[in-house]
């Protein structure tokens, strides 16, 4: 049985290198016709690293951007729904989307796992960074400093895969008191290192982990990206404090999130977008908005066509439409002159009601339309942690007045008093980050329960805090691929 294990485990292992090796660089590879280049020779010189860091750049935005995680948060916590097949013998019916099916009402199994791609892919990044990071301080071309750069942008992918894994697989950090439940398995080798069979950690050691990945790169981090090409499509010291702040939210270190959200603040350059071009920055095609900290290059063909962006959940012209608006359970929620009520373009389409096709209001989101790409962190979520931090460390004034930040940028009437400000943080969060992956999140964190109204078609669309069902399945070929690798509760 065990020999049987290993040779399923090592073709798995031939796979991902196979992978690794075709998204990474496969006009470097191509040396001549039938032969292809090692993993080892590849990794010899600065420039084959360098080429390794764009594949894994690729895989982080194909993972995240994908269906599957880009909808996951706003879906469950009931910030979006779906829109009707648009022709057809079902032309007009609403049923969920195939890649989310089961997760939609919170039934995915093991066995058929609707994130099996994402745990698979998210491990498959968490491999090539380390295999980046075992090579790189042998390099002989580079110098201290940009082996040192590709070390933090190694570290800070490590982290950040490892931490959505967390989010995906876990309950929240205060699920126990002492956060001893289950963590996930913390890879810190690469497969190449040899084979091993580990266990889940709890979660405060995967968090710990975490943080020390992100303070390590941070430290190590200079004032030159290891890639080239666009800023904000990589990780810096300022988005990687920016991950290091919402980690600390999450495991409610209310001092340290608010330093590091009031670092980044305070010290990234970036700023606010005004209220005057609010609107007008997200709907600008090609260019996240200017208060982006990190969003991931979208793929383009060979002639800079945009192949695959987040308008596939969310578009919509004047012939075709994608799967996925915005619930009345969210734009109800704005008042009448909130600026960020433009953000949402009204159309109707037909659908089946009682049996007769009708024209119905849908409300697309116009923050990603127009070949947008995946937003992991802006400049307004800092405000947001350093407001929540603030309230939690006994400062509510501080943090009413950030969240009034946020809300007289927005032309939303302010706040007056601290009374119910953790709602109104969370309300706040709920409006400003819609569609950007953190409802269902915020809502798990803080203990509470999914209320799914409009639209919900889900065979669960309320569950209380708390659930064994707030995090998925462990996808089964992976249970079998390591027999200490534990399943969570319920599955």
């Amino acid at each position: 049985m065990q020999n049987f294990k290993t040779m399923k485990y090592l073709k798995y292992i031939t796979a991902a290198f196979l992978i690794f090796s075709l998204q990474s660089c496969s006009d470097f590879l191509e040396q001549e016709p039938g032969t292809q280049t090692s993993i080892d020779e590849l990794l010899q010189n600065k420039a084959g690293v360098l080429t390794a860091m764009k594949g894994l750049y690729g895989a982080v935005e194909e993972n995240v951007r994908g269906e599957r995680f880009a909808v996951y948060s706003d879906l469950q916590g009931g910030n979006i729904k779906f829109t009707p097949t648009s022709s057809g013998s079902s032309i007009g019916q609403i049923t969920p989307a195939l890649n989310v099916r089961e997760v939609y009402s919170f039934e995915d199994t093991e066995e058929t796992s609707n994130f099996e791609s994402v745990y698979t892919g998210h491990y498959s990044i968490i491999n090539q960074a380390n295999l980046i990071l075992e090579y790189t301080p042998k390099l002989t071309d580079a110098t201290d400093a940009e082996k040192n750069q590709i070390k933090a942008e190694a570290l800070a992918i490590r982290a950040y895969s490892h931490f959505l894994l967390s989010q995906i697989y876990c309950q929240d950090y205060s699920y126990t008191s002492d956060a001893s439940h289950l963590g996930i398995v913390y890879s810190t080798e690469s497969i190449k290192a040899g084979l091993k069979y580990p266990k889940r950690e709890t979660l405060a050691t995967t968090y710990s982990l975490i943080i020390n990945d992100l303070k390590t790169a941070i430290d190590n981090y200079s004032d030159t990206s290891a890639m080239t090409g666009p800023v904000y499509s990589y990780f810096n010291k300022n988005n990687t404090k920016a991950l290091l702040a919402r980690v600390y939210l999450y495991k409610k270190d209310w001092a340290n999130a608010y330093e590091t959200a009031n670092d980044v603040i305070t010290n990234s350059g970036v700023q606010l977008v005004s209220s005057s071009n609010l609107v007008a920055q997200w709907v600008q095609p090609d260019l996240p908005v200017s208060e982006a900290l990190l969003e991931f290059t979208i793929p383009r063909d060979a002639e800079s066509a945009a192949k695959v962006t987040m308008a596939s959940y969310f578009g919509f012209n004047a012939n075709t439409y994608a799967r996925y608006v915005a619930s009345n359970d969210l734009v109800n929620l704005y008042e009448a002159d909130d600026l960020r009520k433009q953000l949402f373009l009204t159309v109707n389409i037909q659908t089946l009601v009682n049996g007769l096709l009708t024209p119905a209001p849908y409300n697309f989101t116009r923050k990603f339309q127009d070949n947008a790409g995946y937003v992991a962190f802006r400049l307004s979520e800092m405000y947001l942690i350093r407001a929540e931090a603030a309230l939690e460390n006994g400062q509510p004034n501080l943090g009413m007045s950030d969240i009034n930040i946020i809300r007289a940028r927005a032309n939303a009437s302010l706040l007056t008093n601290t009374l119910n400000l953790k709602e109104n943080i969370l309300l706040e969060r709920r409006k400003e980050l819609c569609f950007e992956g953190h409802l269902f999140f915020d809502l798990r964190r803080n203990h509470l329960g999914i209320t799914r109204n409009d639209g919900c078609i889900s065979t669960n669309c309320s569950i209380a805090y708390p659930s064994p069902k707030f995090v998925l399945p462990i996808p089964l070929y992976n249970i079998n691929l390591n027999e200490n690798l534990q399943q969570n509760e319920s599955y």
